[in-house]
C-alpha cells in the first residue's frame, strides 16, 4: 500500500509518501516540507494557513516527483486531524479530502503527536518505547498501555519548542529560535540559577523564559544563558522521562519533535537511558521536525487496521488528545 499523508498542523506543511518495506517497517518514498517563517513575532494562525494554501499544489508535485509516482499510484490519503491551529488544520484537511475525491481513494485523519511515535517506530529498531515528545507546541512523555496511547506527564503551559522561541525573539533572532540557542550555548559555560518547575510527571516552562530574559536584561552573557536554559529545561524533561520508564517498565526511549534535534537534549537523554539499561532511539532529523512522511506511516497503519475517515466526517480537532487515539493497529501488542 502505498499512502500519502499531508501535514499542516503549524507552520509547516508537509506531503509525505510511504509503503511498507518489511512488516513494520516504513519506506519513505518522499517527504517535501514548507515551512511558514514569520516576518516578526510568533506564528499567526491565518497568515500559516494562508501560506499552507498558497504552497499546498506545488509541495505535492515535489513529493509526487521526488516519489517518482502518479497520482493514480496513490492508495489512500492521510492528514493530521489535529492537535494544531485550527486554519492551519483546515487547509490540510481541505487539501487532503479534495484529493481522496478526486482520485476516489480512502481516507484518514490521524493524531500528530502519536504520528511522531509512528515515525520512530517504523525507522528505528524501537518496538514498545516511550516516547520524550518535545516540540514547539507539545511536550509529552506517552506510552502504549491497554490499547491506547496513554500520557504520563507533559507540559503545564507551553511547550519547550515555544519556550525557546519566545525567549529567541525577545533577544531579536529570528524564527525559528531554537537552534539559534542551541548554536549560542556551545559558547556558555556558566550555569546560572534558574526556576526548575518539576510537578509530579508534568513540567512547566513559563517561568524558566522570563527569567532567563531577566539575566539578560541584568548584564549576563547571552551565551551563558542560553546555556543555563537549555540545562535547565532538558533536564526537566529528562527527569520525567527517566520517572516514566521506572513508572511503566520499558526498556527503550524514542525521541520524537522539533526539539529532539537539539544534539543536547539527544545527549542527556541517551546518557540517562544508557545509566538505565534502556536502548536509546532516534529518527534522522527529517523526521523528528513536522513532516508530511510521518502522517502518512501513521495512515497507513489506520488503513491496514481497516480504519476509515468517510469524506463527510473529515473534519479537525484543534485539542486532539494523544490519549484520545484508540491504536488498534496495535491490538495484540503489549
Amino acid at each position: 500500500m502505498r499512502v500519502l499523508g499531508i501535514e499542516s498542523t503549524a507552520h509547516t506543511f508537509g506531503v509525505g509518501i510511504v509503503e511498507e518495506g518489511e512488516p513494520g517497517r516504513c519506506r519513505v518514498l518522499a517527504n517535501q516540507r514548507r515551512m511558514h517563517v514569520p516576518a516578526s513575532g510568533g506564528i499567526h494562525p491565518r497568515v500559516a494557513a494562508d501560506h499552507h494554501a498558497e504552497v499546498a499544489a506545488s509541495t505535492l508535485d515535489a513529493a509526487l516527483t521526488e516519489a517518482k509516482s502518479t497520482a493514480s499510484e496513490i492508495d489512500a490519503i492521510a492528514y493530521s486531524e489535529g492537535p494544531g491551529l485550527g486554519p492551519c488544520l483546515r487547509t490540510g484537511a481541505t487539501a487532503a479530502r479534495t484529493l481522496a475525491a478526486r482520485l476516489g481513494r480512502p481516507l484518514v485523519g490521524v493524531n500528530h503527536c502519536v504520528s511522531h511515535l509512528e515515525i520512530g517506530r517504523g525507522t528505528t529498531d524501537a518496538r514498545d518505547p516511550l516516547l520524550l515528545y518535545t516540540s514547539g507546541g507539545n511536550t509529552q512523555v506517552i506510552a502504549y498501555a491497554r490499547g491506547r496511547y496513554r500520557v504520563f506527564g507533559e507540559t503545564l503551559d507551553v511547550g519547550i519548542g515555544n519556550a525557546l522561541d519566545k525567549f529567541a525573539r525577545e533577544q531579536g533572532m529570528p524564527f525559528p529560535g531554537g537552534p539559534k540557542v542551541e548554536a549560542l550555548a556551545r559558547g556558555g559555560s556558566r550555569l546560572l540559577d534558574l526556576p526548575y518547575t518539576v510537578k509530579g510527571m508534568d513540567v512547566a516552562f513559563s517561568g524558566v523564559t522570563t527569567a532567563a530574559q531577566a539575566l539578560v536584561a541584568r548584564g549576563e552573557r547571552l551565551e551563558d544563558v542560553c546555556f543555563s536554559l537549555q540545562e535547565t529545561a532538558f533536564a526537566a524533561v529528562t527527569e520525567v522521562a527517566e520517572r516514566a520508564l521506572a513508572q511503566t517498565g520499558k526498556r527503550e526511549i524514542l525521541m520524537g519533535g522539533g526539539v529532539a534535534c537539539n544534539e543536547r537534549l539527544a545527549l542527556m537523554v541517551r546518557t540517562m537511558a544508557e545509566a538505565r539499561g534502556a536502548r536509546f532511539h532516534r529518527p534522522e532529523k527529517s523526521l523528528l521536525v513536522d513532516n508530511g512522511a510521518m502522517i502518512a506511516w501513521n495512515g497507513l497503519l489506520a488503513l491496514a487496521a481497516g480504519l476509515r475517515t468517510p469524506l463527510g466526517s473529515s473534519t479537525v480537532n484543534q485539542r486532539y488528545r494523544t490519549d484520545q487515539v484508540e491504536a488498534a493497529w496495535r491490538n495484540g501488542t503489549h
